[in-house]
């Protein structure tokens, strides 16, 4: 699904340690935590069993990417300690790259010393939801474990955040803080950016539903986008209903979000968003045609 007729250049490819992955067309990122508390899944995927059979489903589902979180970013979320953290995602890593050698992995953190025993453990990517601001060694662990690395808009920490969405131009202040953190991380070396304009952190929904109109305008900074709006409050506060029947609402905004230029969705359900991508691809295509 590439932009016709844009004028900016978009990088679309990462390097994974040598090897290629093309991001011409969008990819599905699927979400495992190994959490007992996230808003969705928490406690669900915690038993080695339990995580090796999510795993082996969401990549036969046609998930490019296994997302791995061992700390819940849900407002006002437990602030748990590294080595509790390390303990949760570095046993997940080891057994999915045994059972799924060939999988994509990146790890849900916000610390570098967990991104960097994650990595070492076998994952390939760094999700980091607080976009450097939360451990000023970040930036330097990533330039040096040469990872490519996602970059999300946020402000506070899980515990605050809902405290901190005033805004006056909300596209362009997320917009200049991220071009100023890509801006810091390529001078340290870091050239594989993935920029996620953090939907549901720091923003209310009418501002999250706002982002959504204008995602397209990330692309001025050349870089991938990712969207994750997987079954958030967004969706099931404005349909007045619970994650658990957020769905449909869900596949609504993922197919939004990729005719806006979406080049990766983090999603919890990867067939729906699989089958979303394919009827975009589609129409973009007959377009095309036309």
């Amino acid at each position: 699904m590439e932009t016709k007729g844009t004028i900016f250049y978009s990088k679309k490819t990462l390097n994974l340690q040598g090897e290629l992955l093309s991001l011409e067309h969008p990819v599905i990122m699927g979400i495992l935590n190994v959490t007992p508390d996230s808003f969705y899944d928490g406690g669900q995927h915690n038993l080695p069993a339990q995580i090796l059979e999510r795993a082996t489903q969401l990549l036969a589902e046609g998930a490019k990417i296994l997302d791995i979180g061992g700390y819940s970013s849900r407002p006002g979320a437990d602030n748990i300690s590294e080595e509790e953290e390390i303990a949760r995602v570095v046993p997940a890593i080891q057994a999915i790259n045994q059972a799924h050698p060939q999988a994509i992995l990146s790890i849900d953190t916000f610390r570098a010393r967990v991104a960097q025993a994650a990595i070492e453990a076998g994952a390939h990517i760094i999700n980091d939801i607080s976009g450097g601001n939360l451990d000023a060694q970040m930036y330097e662990t990533v330039a040096r474990l040469k990872v490519p690395y996602i970059l999300m808009h946020m402000r506070g920490t899980p515990q605050t955040m809902t405290q901190l969405s005033q805004y006056e131009h909300l596209v362009y202040e997320i917009l200049q803080d991220l071009q100023q953190k890509v801006v810091q991380l390529q001078a340290l070396g870091v050239h594989d950016i993935i920029i996620d304009p953090g939907f549901g952190f720091a923003k209310n929904i009418a501002q999250n539903f706002h982002l959504m109109e204008h995602l397209g305008v990330l692309q001025a900074l050349g870089l991938p986008v990712l969207a994750g709006i997987s079954r958030k409050s967004m969706i099931y506060k404005t349909l007045k209903t619970t994650p658990d029947e957020a769905l449909n609402g869900t596949i609504a905004l993922n197919t939004i979000a990729l005719q806006n230029g979406a080049n990766i969705l983090r999603v919890h359900d990867v067939k729906a968003a699989f089958d979303a991508m394919k009827m975009v691809e589609m129409l973009s295509e007959h377009k095309t045609m036309n």
